[in-house]
């Protein structure tokens, strides 16, 4: 599992192979049962994630009273909550795994700690939630500009794992429309898929 965060260090710093596999043995490496909540909203945070194996949804529940999902992070995704702006330094999101999950956990007390050792280990870092921001922007900006038919049409091409591991309620809020919807939409796509010529 650890050879996917040897590619990070690899790609995006110039640690050497000797610091690469020192750092390696310094990471806490966790794995995590579906449906277990590793932040909720209103909490500090005090951990970062990237996750190695598994699914875990960010949702948060609104001043209605509703379940609103904004994201979902699998393979290869770092887990970040930037709260840094608010004065109690609270989470606006809790996040849960919907599948059994291993991760790299790093302790945000620590983390100043690694970066005074390990200069590159920042430097790694900041590319990666730099790469992670600029493609939140464009889905975002998409996101906004799209119908829902679109949204889901993007997802299918980019996220296609998602539609088989994640609940449709779950979907659907991500995709800002209704469960009922999502499943219309769903069967007009698979229909224009199954046409002749297509």
């Amino acid at each position: 599992m650890k050879q996917l965060l040897l590619k990070y260090m690899t790609r995006l710093s110039s640690l050497s192979e000797e610091e690469q596999h020192v750092i390696l043995d310094e990471i806490l490496v966790e794995e995590y049962r579906k449906g277990t909540v590793l932040l909720r909203q209103g909490a500090v945070p005090d951990k970062c994630y990237f996750v190695l194996k598994g699914c875990v949804r960010q949702h948060a529940v609104d001043a209605m009273g509703r379940e609103i999902t904004s994201n979902f992070y699998t393979e290869e995704q770092a887990i970040s909550i930037f709260n840094a702006h608010k004065p109690d330094k609270s989470s606006e999101y809790t996040l849960t795994c919907l599948e059994d999950c291993v991760m790299v956990v790093g302790p945000l007390d620590n983390e100043r700690e690694m970066y005074a050792k390990y200069t590159q280990l920042e430097t790694m870092t900041r590319r990666m939630i730099e790469e992670n921001f600029g493609q939140v922007q464009e889905e975002f900006a998409a996101f906004i500009a799209s119908s829902p038919e679109e949204r889901l049409k993007t997802l299918v091409q980019k996220r296609p794992g998602l539609l088989s591991r994640v609940p449709q309620h779950q979907l659907a809020s991500y995709l800002g429309m209704t469960p009922e919807s999502l499943s219309r939409i769903k069967k007009r796509i698979y229909r224009e898929y199954e046409e002749p010529g297509l």
